[in-house]
């Protein structure tokens, strides 16, 4: 295989997104803000794309804009019974152990969710680190200087051995200008922004050969 090191998304990658999970905890980070930080709930959503869109996820807008707690925002973003939502799937963790590859969370979640996640779906000990939003603080993915963060964690410094496989097309557009092979989960259809799409994990090893 003429890749080292994958970097996986948790959130919406190691899991479908039918799942249900990921719209709870976006609820959760616009109830946090409307609850904890007292901003009108008609001006939520919008700042939330405003967010989004220039500075990659929600709370690094609100660190930017606003005083906040960020041990306190994440805990409560991240309170839910994972059980309820997720369920372990034995043929994704056969793929993933049988890679031969270094593989990393690369998350914008905290490292505390990515383990409960991992857990939840029974993926511990397959993943030698993960690369968090704390971790990555000031940045984010799909900002280059968290990628090269990531990459300085796996001890990788050529981007073309490195993967990044992700449910956002705008962060596999940056993997790919960085140099890696981006992979995009839960799309069927090719996409200009991903070397490659997939949802089956059973086509895993055959993306990367």
């Amino acid at each position: 295989m003429r890749f080292s090191t994958i970097f996986f998304d948790l959130d919406d990658t190691l899991y479908p997104p039918s799942t249900g999970l990921w719209p709870i905890l976006k609820q959760r980070m616009s109830d946090y803000m409307q609850l904890h930080m007292g901003i009108p709930a008609e001006e939520i959503g919008g700042l939330r794309e405003k967010y989004f869109r220039e500075y990659g996820t929600t709370l690094r807008g609100l660190q930017a804009n606003h005083q906040i707690d960020v041990v306190d925002y994440l805990t409560y973003v991240h309170d839910v019974p994972l059980q309820d939502y997720l369920t372990p799937d034995p043929l994704q963790r056969q793929v993933i152990a049988s890679l031969g590859t270094r593989n990393l969370i690369f998350t914008n979640a905290d490292g505390a969710h990515a383990r409960r996640v991992l857990a939840a779906l029974d993926l511990e000990g397959l993943f030698e680190d993960i690369v968090d939003v704390n971790a990555m603080d000031p940045y984010c993915k799909p900002m280059p200087e968290a990628f090269a963060l990531a990459m300085r964690t796996a001890g990788e410094s050529d981007p073309s051995r490195c993967v990044m496989i992700d449910d956002l097309p705008h962060t596999t557009h940056a993997a790919r200008q960085l140099g890696m092979y981006g992979l995009l989960y839960g799309r069927s259809e090719p996409q200009p922004d991903a070397d490659a799409v997939f949802s089956d994990w059973r086509i895993l090893p055959g993306l990367l050969g």
